[in-house]
């Protein structure tokens, strides 16, 4: 394949935005917002600073998804607009009219007066009884891929990158994706004033251009507490939690934080966000994590009390460099972000610890990779790395393991092929200088990939590169990688051995051979791999060592919700069995916290193939089980557990 082959047409727009971002774009953003907790609401105003991309262009046009909108307001005078009418995935295309002769290069200014509603997807209030301290609400947004719409009227695309600034009238503390400017972080809560009373005027400035989708809030009975400083480093880190969790969550995060973020300025150039927190949310947050601008939003399934599952904050500070700095034009080309994410945290695993960590994380995903290809056998199109999007369509329905998997095995693939990690990274470096503070395609990637290896390497790296099959990793779908990828398994093969005792053990009822100290050397990934290989590589377990195992190595109450999940997954694989209608019940129960411990599975990494399995034994059971406790999940969530119960 040609070394600067494109698409034969060329790309451009938003699948997913009817906004007209290529004649005018958004640079700025001014919100002044107040939150209503009694009428579960975010009223004010967006004013925009926009470029005049195309002379004489007539109009802007923003994205905004069921939105109250008020008076509009360019160059501060009134103007008439109109909105088209909705449309289920991309939300209502506001018109506002511009005026005449603008040059491209000249800048306008558009206030937008509105309210969010009941309907908005980026925003979850919660009651104050799904919160840990059960006294005060709490609110939290989740932007991507494409809710921002629903929270502002803006540009909705990751092609669109603004700077903004935001004053935030609450009664609790209120934390945005951006410096807090005032009152300051390190002072007391509220700025001293009666939390749940007393209104405060939060502001917070973001110097750095970001996409729509890292425009963040939240807000609760928040306390906040710095890690401690490193030394020679400008920025900044703490955690934000509610104070029941705050102890708990400091200690979880304290060790390993500003570790990771200081070991990655040794591979990548310097942080750029001056900021670098984290929030632990209530329960209900559908991801392990959210990379938004300045604060990483963590779910609370991460206090392992341990530090054994700290790693998702790798995941999420990288991004600060691949997404949140080089970012993907729009959700085709999703795996820019995650794929590179993935990538450069296994880089991590084996700078902090070993090349049998990194390997070891590979082995993980790629379970989880398979899983998810299976999961798309009958929409192959969500197989692929690179998904050419209908006008309108949902990305969230082909939102899983793909871009962030086989994107990362892509590039461990060009990795070695290339020479090996000293070649590598110093591209990777490259690459994130030559693309920081842009959005990109996979055809812009991978034209600098060949530029930069025909600088550093002239026609034998050209040579490599050729002979990829661009194709098969771009477009590819089906079960299997273009190339079978080896990965160190050190890590691995006293849990491969174990299950494979107790597969040889499958027709025996004396199960005395098995002992607690089996696992008692393990860490929490090897016991994880341990169930996912019973559960993967083997026919299902009879009934009766389900539960043996289940109660002799403690993984079938376990709190550490990783290993529970594998659990359920292992015991429920054989749908008609004794062992699934018994584990079926109970497995329902957790994932909705009516076990005892209220706290539901909110992350859908959980709660979804929770659901899909337990509806294989006992649809009533999923069903009823779901729709009992349903306003507890986020609407995301929702959405996604719906349509895998075929309820959408």
């Amino acid at each position: 394949m040609s070394a600067y082959l494109k698409k034969p047409e060329e790309e451009e727009g938003d699948p997913t935005s009817q906004a007209n971002f290529l004649q005018i774009a958004s640079e700025h953003i001014d919100f002044d917002w107040t939150i209503d907790f009694n009428a579960k609401l975010i009223s004010g105003s967006a004013t925009h600073t926009f470029v005049v991309k195309e002379d004489d262009v007539k109009e802007v046009i923003v994205d905004t998804q069921a939105l109250d909108l008020g008076k509009i307001e360019v160059e501060g005078q009134d103007v008439d607009y109109t909105v088209d009418p909705k449309h289920p995935v991309m939300g209502s295309a506001l018109h506002i009219p511009l005026p005449a002769g603008l040059k491209s290069g000249s800048k306008v200014t558009a206030t937008i007066h509105y309210k969010t509603t009941k309907d908005c997807t980026a925003l979850q209030f919660l009651a104050k009884e799904q919160t840990q301290g059960k006294t005060f609400p709490f609110l939290f947004s989740q932007c991507q891929p494409i809710y921002a719409r629903s929270l502002a009227p803006l540009q909705d695309s990751p092609s669109v990158k603004t700077t903004y600034t935001a004053k935030v009238a609450s009664i609790l503390p209120a934390l945005l994706s951006a410096i807090r400017v005032s009152p300051p972080s390190t002072g007391p809560a509220h700025d001293g004033k009666v939390i749940g009373k007393d209104v405060v005027t939060y502001t917070y400035k973001q110097p750095i251009p970001i996409p729509s989708y890292l425009i963040a809030i939240a807000a609760g009975n928040l306390r906040y507490k710095a890690f401690p400083k490193v030394e020679g480093k400008d920025w900044t880190s703490g955690i934000w939690a509610e104070p029941e969790l705050i102890d708990a969550a400091y200690w979880e995060f304290e060790a390993d934080t500003t570790r990771f973020l200081a070991t990655e300025e040794t591979i990548v150039p310097p942080y750029r966000f001056g900021v670098y927190d984290l929030l632990v949310l209530p329960p209900s947050f559908p991801y392990g994590g959210m990379e938004n601008a300045c604060i990483s939003f963590l779910t609370p399934t991460l206090l392992a009390g341990d530090r054994t599952l700290v790693d998702v904050v790798v995941h999420e500070l990288t991004h600060s460099w691949f997404g949140n700095g080089v970012t993907q034009a729009h959700s085709g080309h999703f795996w820019l972000n995650e794929g590179f994410t993935t990538y450069m945290e296994r880089v991590l695993q084996k700078v902090l610890h070993s090349e049998a960590e990194r390997g070891f994380s590979f082995l993980i995903g790629y379970k989880g990779l398979q899983d998810d290809l299976k999961l798309h056998q009958n929409q192959p199109k969500y197989q692929r790395l690179v998904i050419e999007f209908e006008k309108g369509e949902d990305p969230d329905d082909a939102y899983s393991r793909v871009p962030y998997d086989k994107g990362a095995n892509f590039l461990l693939y060009l990795e070695r092929l290339l020479g090996g990690l000293d070649i590598f990274l110093p591209y990777i470096t490259d690459y994130v200088n030559t693309f920081m503070g842009k959005s990109i395609t996979t055809w812009q990637w991978k034209d600098h990939l060949y530029g930069y290896f025909k600088k550093n390497g002239g026609d034998t790296k050209i040579k490599l590169l050729d002979s990829v099959d661009w194709n098969a990793w771009f477009f590819g779908e089906g079960l299997e990688l273009p190339v079978k990828i080896e990965y160190d398994t050190t890590l691995a093969k006293q849990a491969y051995a174990l299950a494979e005792r107790w597969d040889a053990a499958r027709s025996t009822s004396d199960l005395s051979e098995f002992k607690e100290s089996d696992v008692e050397s393990f860490n929490s990934n090897q016991q994880i791999v341990f169930l996912e290989r019973l559960e993967g590589n083997y026919d299902a377990l009879p009934s009766s060592h389900i539960d043996h195992l289940g109660e002799l190595y403690h993984v079938s109450n376990t709190p550490n919700a990783e290993i529970r999940l594998r659990f359920y997954e292992l015991a429920l694989k054989d749908s008609p069995s004794d062992a699934a209608k018994r584990f079926a019940p109970v497995a329902a129960k957790w994932v909705v916290g009516d076990d005892g411990t209220g706290i539901l599975k909110g992350r859908m990494k959980f709660c979804r193939p929770i659901f899909r399995a337990v509806n294989r034994v006992d649809k009533v059971l999923a069903v009823s089980t779901y729709k009992s406790a349903k306003e507890s999940f986020h609407p995301i969530a929702q959405r996604m557990i719906e349509k895998d119960l075929g309820l959408a």
